[in-house]
């Protein structure tokens, strides 16, 4: 898929960095470990840019996510970009023995960490949750890896955005809607690129996301309108989430849109 992906057009890929969901009507299931997946798209891909969406800080040491970061762009040739959260599925959290408590704050001390390594910082911090001494990042980062923030809340946002180069939507927070988008995007008082999350059905979709009915999927046939909609409402960036994830779908909305 990775390959189709990059063969037709599009500018990057982005995996999901989850582990497990389960109890909402429908059979358990899990993707890949996504630092492992992005390693591998990394040896195996030469132009699209790669990135997590987003990787959750809670699931590794902060210094232990600066390091992959910046290894999977050495590997990638400086396409690398480094999306994090704090995470929010409580399924997962609970199964792999991940506190889910103070989940913020947690992530607060984690991002600090984070992205003072990737700047070539040597860091000593000691806070409530995270503790590192005199930590440094060898090799030296080639780079500041860019970083990405997903989130729609006003205290994440007042962490990060003085630090990120781009803040991604998820087509939930916005209703999927260019009008959805703006009004979501106001509240980011920040120069940072807008990146949004677009989900879009391929032949009427296949189930793999539950219907939300205040976010409904866009159709391929509609998705080039939907697109410069959403530049003009102040989108620098829209990441397709299809459904189904499928080699097929990937050519078939390359097609529409011409990419």
């Amino acid at each position: 898929m990775a390959r189709a992906a990059e063969e037709c057009g599009f500018d990057s890929i982005w995996v999901g960095d989850h582990m497990l969901y389960r109890g909402d009507g429908r059979p358990e299931r899990g993707p890949w470990d996504a630092w492992t997946l992005l390693a591998a798209l990394a040896a195996s891909t030469e132009r699209v840019r790669l990135g997590p969406l987003v990787a959750s800080t809670a699931f590794h040491p902060p210094g232990l996510i600066a390091r992959m970061a910046a290894t999977i762009d050495e590997l990638s040739g400086r396409r690398f970009v480094l999306g994090l959260g704090a995470g929010w599925n409580e399924t997962e959290f609970r199964s792999f023995g991940i506190p889910f408590d103070r989940l913020v704050s947690r992530f607060e001390e984690s991002f600090e960490i984070i992205r003072r390594l990737l700047a070539g910082e040597r860091v000593s911090f000691e806070g409530r949750f995270q503790r590192v001494d005199d930590a440094v990042l060898m090799p030296r980062p080639a780079r500041p890896v860019p970083m990405m923030i997903g989130t729609s809340g006003p205290r994440m946002l007042e962490i990060t955005l003085p630090h990120v180069g781009t803040w991604n939507a998820w087509y939930s927070w916005y209703g999927n809607t260019a009008s959805g988008f703006a009004a979501l995007g106001a509240g980011v008082e920040s120069a940072v690129r807008r990146s949004a999350c677009v989900l879009v059905a391929v032949d009427g979709g296949a189930g793999e996301r539950p219907l939300e009915a205040d976010a409904p999927p866009v159709a391929p046939d509609d998705l080039a309108g939907h697109l410069r909609d959403l530049a003009e409402a102040g989108a620098d960036e829209a990441i397709l989430v299809l459904d189904p994830i499928t080699e097929e779908s990937i050519r078939t909305v390359a097609s529409v849109l011409s990419v």
